[in-house]
């Protein structure tokens, strides 16, 4: 646990201050064909201080934990502002107060072997390898991180959290009737530590058979035919459509900078079957967030914060400066990845609420379409255009499922493709596996129920 050398220094606090202190662990492990290809133990840590003056932000840190380095810092950020406002001369309002709190999310810390990522991917690797000799490659990655926060503030909450994932990643290769090749991979794990969800090669059998009898179909299907055609996405293609397409237009800074969203607020973006909220450290089953914030990295403590409502877009996701920009409430959207890094707006735990439908009768509706049920990337920009590859789906024929496809594109605008969703499935998919890279990399969670609407899709 990270010691509190920070919180004897808030005394010396005039300006609007954060005082952080910092840990990052990562672990990896990586097999190529059984080869060991990747073994990392990582840890990277410090501390950082960041003052407020007249609308501008002194900002300093040191990778040497000890009273000297935070007393550094402190002084190092105070004069940064200084030097700043100086030249600059915003004569900004000064952010409005934070009620004193303290948040606190603690869990005892697990430092695995590293030998035991290492025979839990070999161990793995056996059985696909004893199962299934045909493959044409195959590939395992296992993976944990864990973030580690002690925050100190001027005003609003200080703050303890340790918020550890790890997910286990396999890639599988087949070779196809044709002389090609398809690939799929599926992500197991989540929030916690890696012998919570882990505790021995087998518990995964099931996923790899599941993962396997996919990739088997995919070899089989065909191309899908371009064009722009009713589709229901899978649970874990909302999360990431959520997240990409929408989610980072509705950043206050990116909006400030002329997203799409910009020009949006209060009107009718989605049809009225879509709510979209960022969530802050519960979802809506009460359970928590895949990745539980309870503060952020300015002491704002996390609130979740209404996107969409209803097909109407309702707000943005803030830090304190923006928030006084706009003149709402900050929810705590401000996080940074590492001690040397300042926050930045970033997503917490985004999604589109589930409906009322289920997912066989989505399925159902359609006369000729596709059910797409994974995908491999994507992209989008500041306009709410987007691209995702898909890397496995089913023809919809007559309302029922038909023959796998191969690797396609979908396409579209965010709030246009949402104002044709009519159809929502009443069950969620969270995942944690994935970081957003919005300048700084940063664990996120995303979410979200089957969708019903139209999309373009790019063919061969």
């Amino acid at each position: 646990m990270i010691p509190d050398l920070i919180s004897p220094y808030k005394q010396q606090f005039t300006e609007h201050t954060e005082l952080r202190a910092q840990r990052n662990v990562t672990r990896s492990v990586q097999l190529l064909g059984g080869n060991l290809v990747t073994n990392l133990r990582s840890e990277n840590g410090g501390v950082s201080s960041r003052v407020y003056k007249n609308g501008v932000y002194g900002f300093a840190s040191h990778a040497e934990y000890t009273q000297g380095s935070v007393q550094a810092v402190l002084e190092a950020a105070g004069e940064n502002a200084v030097f700043l406002d100086s030249r600059i001369q915003n004569a900004a309002r000064p952010l409005p107060s934070l009620a004193a709190g303290k948040k606190e999310l603690r869990l005892a810390i697990r430092d695995i072997e590293q030998k035991r990522y290492i025979e839990f991917a070999q161990g793995l690797d056996s059985y696909i390898t004893r199962k299934y000799p045909g493959l044409a490659s195959r590939m395992l990655v296992v993976k944990a991180d864990s973030t580690e926060k002690l925050l100190c503030v001027s005003d609003g909450c200080d703050l303890y959290s340790l918020v550890p994932r790890c997910h286990v990643y396999v890639f599988l290769t087949a070779n196809t009737p044709d002389g090609s090749t398809v690939e799929l991979y599926s992500v197991f794990g989540g929030n916690g530590w890696f012998d919570e969800h882990f505790s021995g090669p087998e518990v995964l059998y099931a996923g790899i058979d599941s993962l396997y009898e996919e990739l088997a179909k995919k070899a089989e299907g065909v191309y899908p035919e371009a064009g722009v055609w009713d589709v229901v996405i899978h649970p874990k293609l909302a999360g990431i459509l959520a997240h990409e397409a929408v989610g980072h237009t509705v950043e206050a800074d990116l909006v400030r900078s002329g997203s799409v969203a910009a020009y949006n607020l209060n009107q009718r973006v989605a049809s009225e079957l879509v709510t979209m909220v960022d969530f802050a450290h519960t979802i809506e089953d009460g359970s928590p967030a895949p990745v539980p914030v309870l503060a952020d990295d300015e002491g704002t403590p996390a609130e979740d914060a209404v996107l969409i409502e209803n097909g109407i877009l309702r707000g943005y996701m803030h830090s304190r400066e923006s928030a006084l920009h706009f003149g709402v409430n900050p929810q705590g959207n401000a996080r940074a990845s590492q001690f040397s890094d300042e926050p930045l707006i970033r997503m917490r735990n985004t999604a589109i609420l589930p409906g009322r439908d289920k997912l066989e009768d989505m399925i159902a509706a359609i006369d000729k379409g596709y059910y797409f049920t994974d995908t491999n990337n994507g992209q989008a920009d500041m306009t709410g255009e987007f691209m995702f590859g898909v890397s496995m789906g089913y023809e919809i024929r007559g309302g029922k499922l038909g023959r796998a496809i191969r690797d396609t594109t979908i396409s579209g605008v965010a709030f246009e493709m949402l104002r044709t969703v009519d159809m929502l499935s009443d069950e969620m998919y969270w995942t944690c596996s994935g970081m957003c890279g919005k300048k700084q990399w940063i664990p996120v969670g995303m979410g979200g129920p089957a969708i019903k609407c139209k999309m373009s899709i790019g063919g061969r």
